[in-house]
């Protein structure tokens, strides 16, 4: 196939996904959510591949949602939903449903993250099963679509971090629970896929089985039926009128300017 918004390669067992839009920090396109969802589809029916990588270029894993971009608003415009139902499913599709397949991708799955990681970055990271990050990794909670926030990293910490808008190292992240590991930069790239390697190693059975039984665990607490529900609060919430969460003139959330200015030293109190 050929891929515009990613690079997917495969090579000893291991499926790799590259989001590819380091001039846009590879802010998610409709075309990209497409994409990565092709590769995971040419990795599940590729027997030699055992395990999925998914990383992003340019040293930024994902800032989150395309917001506006001319190439990413004239794709979602040539699929042609119509308003009202079209324009729901398809909103759900690109921001429930996908994330959904991959997290239940049969087969083991690695988000990589160097470099920023903010809201949908957040989302796709999370769907993956094991999270590794380099240490200088920032990550951003926020009011998002595929609300598994509260999984990630418990109730009480996703309420402080969401309510208040701030961005947390990946040493953070890990001491909450979204990251498994915090590498140095420089070794990121090679402990990540010795990791891969490893697991490939193992039985497609056994590594399918485990995943099923694990996802089903978290499933019995209730949490594809909260995703679901978490959605649907969201779409509400966006159709309220005089609802606006975005700045005026410039494709970034108030939330997330909030976080920017924070890490900045220039966020004034209120």
């Amino acid at each position: 196939m050929t891929f515009h918004d990613i690079v997917y390669a495969a090579k000893d067992g291991v499926g790799v996904i590259t989001l590819n839009r380091p001039d846009y920090r590879n802010a998610q396109s409709y075309r990209m959510l497409d994409e990565i969802d092709a590769a995971f589809d040419l990795a599940r029916a590729d027997e030699a591949v055992r395990v999925v990588v998914v990383r992003g270029s340019g040293g930024v894993f994902s800032t989150g949602h395309d917001l506006g971009t001319k190439e990413g608003m004239a794709y979602r415009a040539a699929l042609g939903a119509k308003p009202g139902i079209q324009t729901y499913d398809q909103f759900k599709t690109y921001n429930l449903d996908l994330l959904l397949k991959w997290r239940n991708f049969p087969k083991p799955t690695v988000a990589m993250v160097e470099g920023y990681c903010i809201y949908a970055g957040w989302m796709l990271a999370a769907a993956m099963d094991v999270v590794f990050a380099a240490d200088d990794a920032e990550f951003l909670a926020g009011m998002v679509e595929y609300m598994s926030i509260p999984w990630d990293i418990g109730v009480r910490r996703a309420k402080e971090l969401v309510f208040e808008s701030r961005f947390i190292t990946a040493a953070e992240a890990a001491q909450y629970g979204l990251v498994n590991r915090v590498l140095p930069k420089g070794e990121l790239e090679r402990e990540t896929f010795a990791y891969a390697a490893r697991v490939a190693q193992n039985s497609p059975e056994v590594l399918r089985n485990t995943k099923l039984q694990i996802n089903r665990a978290q499933d019995a607490q209730g949490f594809t039926n909260a995703v679901e529900a978490c959605l649907s609060d969201y779409v509400a919430m966006m159709n309220q009128p005089g609802v606006n969460l975005r700045m005026e003139g410039e494709n970034r959330l108030l939330a997330v300017d909030l976080a920017v200015r924070g890490k900045r030293g220039t966020r004034q109190p209120a």
